[in-house]
């Protein structure tokens, strides 16, 4: 079990979890007029997004497992060294596909609907590194799915506030993706592997992740205005925009040696401060 879940970066699931439940909890409040959407839901929705992120990361390790058995960073990996057989890591994004389509079945006809594009998304991401710089674009459309399926999930249908929360994480993963390959600039070069900083460089590359992430900082007073917010969503959106800053200022082109920190930590506090001001917000207005 360790082994799988290693392989999947299960640690990770708390950047996209915590979106979806504020998609999920927003939407209730604008549909309901209350925060709490019901168990129903909120156990679906957590089985969805287990279930497509377990199925996209199978699929990125068992499909980049040549790339990553050359790179230093990455040679260590499960498939690379054995530990997980491709056949083994294929079974796992198989098992998690159907889950996340009786998960989908749970919810509403048009989650059910959606699931085949998603799926495109979650395997096919691996894939546009290989074409194209734009692959963290891609990253981005993929996990913000998860901020508007949580919304989808309540309503069974697309609104503003679902489209503000995608693109919300849409400009956050691009600027925390681009900052991630930083790491693997020479390889990806040596390699012809596409990013933005093995195609613009470092200091461009950083330069586009704080544009992209001064953008999420605006779309994310953005989905207070359109999803009237009280003032509890302002002040976790000002706390998330310190949060940004701070991953700004401690990662430069002259040291990279705290790209983890950023990457990981800054980040994992954002997606908590994120759904601790969502609930707070929701509480407050459903009680006043």
């Amino acid at each position: 079990m360790k082994t799988f879940l290693d392989l999947v970066k299960f640690e990770h699931t708390v950047f996209a979890l915590p979106f979806a439940y504020a998609g999920m909890l927003l939407a209730s409040m604008q549909e309901r007029g209350t925060g709490w959407p019901g168990w129903h839901t909120l156990l679906w929705v957590t089985v969805a997004m287990a279930a497509a992120r377990t199925a996209a990361m199978g699929a990125n390790r068992v499909i980049d497992r040549f790339i990553d058995a050359r790179n230093p960073r990455t040679a260590g990996r499960e498939v690379p060294v054995g530990k997980v057989s491709p056949a083994q890591a294929w079974a796992l994004v198989a098992g998690s596909l159907v889950v996340l389509a009786v998960a989908s079945a749970q919810l509403n006809p048009l989650c059910l609907l959606l699931m085949p594009l998603a799926v495109v998304f979650l395997i096919g991401y691996p894939y546009t590194k290989r074409y194209t710089w734009l692959c963290h674009v891609w990253l981005g459309i993929t996990d913000g799915a998860a901020a508007a399926g949580g919304w989808i999930a309540v309503t069974g249908e697309f609104a503003p506030g679902a489209w503000a929360l995608w693109a919300v994480v849409i400009f956050w993963m691009v600027g925390l993706d681009v900052i991630y390959a930083t790491m693997d600039y020479a390889f990806d070069v040596a390699n012809g592997i596409r990013s933005i900083p093995a195609r613009f460089g470092i200091p461009a590359a950083l330069k586009i992740a704080a544009v992209s992430h001064a953008l999420t900082f605006v779309l994310l007073l953005f989905v207070g205005v359109v999803t009237g917010a009280s003032f509890w969503y302002v002040l976790a959106a000002l706390v998330m925009g310190g949060i940004l800053l701070y991953e700004h200022r401690i990662v430069n082109p002259q040291d990279l040696g705290r790209v983890n920190v950023a990457f990981f930590d800054a980040n994992m506090w954002l997606a908590l401060t994120m759904l601790v001001g969502v609930i707070v917000d929701v509480t407050w207005r459903t009680l006043t």
